[in-house]
């Protein structure tokens, strides 16, 4: 429970952005993900921290910033359940009439928050996601560009929703979770989302930095393609040859953006 007073900065406001960050072993970056958070221009969101079983400092550090911050609140799992169960514990949690997501070694620009919330109230849109920067130690940084909108037909033939930019609207979509998954879980909640709405819409400035990290989830591409594989032959129902179809397609534009 959040306790606010009537000073705070989301007390009273309808357009709260609830942010999910789970944690887990993130000592390293965790300050620079949740210091993102802070200097948000828009100051009506709530940060929570779903402590996943860390084995370092993670777990202090959360509750220190807890501490620090009464928009911050502290999830503990208790044991590492994975990214997939994390975030779910955070939706169940959420207050905000917005859900955006930042991972613990990731980190978002300040106008974040302020301009995709414009957006959305601008566009009509339910669900947005934006441009950022893919920062590799190895190869610098490249600029990942979305197109206007995407529909699950869009979608299937590839995700171009980055999660760290991805939010959507509690009010239209309900309490949601996302699938139980090990890998591409976002990408899995994203088809799901729009089954029930005609597009998504993208917001073209970057608002987000992805950092790239040896050893990370995202970074296996093996094990992320058969979770795309399972996607469409268990989620979505489709036949080998539509999968195969998809897969394909999706193959291309990971290659094309690098």
């Amino acid at each position: 429970m959040i306790y606010l007073d009537a000073s705070s900065p989301i007390a009273g406001c309808n357009d709260i952005v609830t942010v999910i960050m789970p944690v887990y072993n993130a000592q390293a970056s965790l300050s620079r993900a949740v210091a993102s958070v802070r200097l948000q221009d828009y100051r009506h969101w709530e940060l929570l921290l779903i402590e996943d079983g860390s084995m370092d400092t993670s777990l202090q550090m959360c509750r220190a910033y807890a501490a620090e911050d009464t928009r911050i609140r502290l999830i503990e799992n208790g044991c590492n359940r994975g990214a997939a169960a994390a975030r779910n514990a955070g939706l169940i949690e959420a207050q905000g009439r917005y859900v955006a997501f930042l991972d613990a070694d990731d980190e978002w620009l300040p106008c974040k928050l302020s301009r995709q919330v414009a957006f959305m109230q601008a566009q009509g849109a339910v669900l947005s996601y934006s441009d950022f920067l893919r920062r590799d130690p190895k190869r610098g940084d490249h600029h990942v560009q979305v197109p206007h909108t995407v529909t699950q037909a869009d979608l299937m033939r590839g995700n171009v929703i980055g999660c760290l930019t991805a939010m959507y609207d509690r009010d239209y979509f309900g309490d949601v979770s996302m699938p139980a998954m090990a890998y591409s879980e976002d990408y899995a909640f994203w088809l799901q989302l729009l089954a029930r709405t005609p597009q998504a819409h993208g917001l073209q400035d970057v608002l987000a930095v992805y950092h790239v990290t040896a050893g990370s989830l995202s970074s296996n591409r093996t094990k992320a393609l058969r979770a795309t594989w399972q996607i469409y032959r268990q989620h979505l129902g489709l036949t080998a040859i539509g999968a195969s179809w998809c897969l394909i397609h999706h193959l291309v534009r990971r290659l094309r953006r690098g």
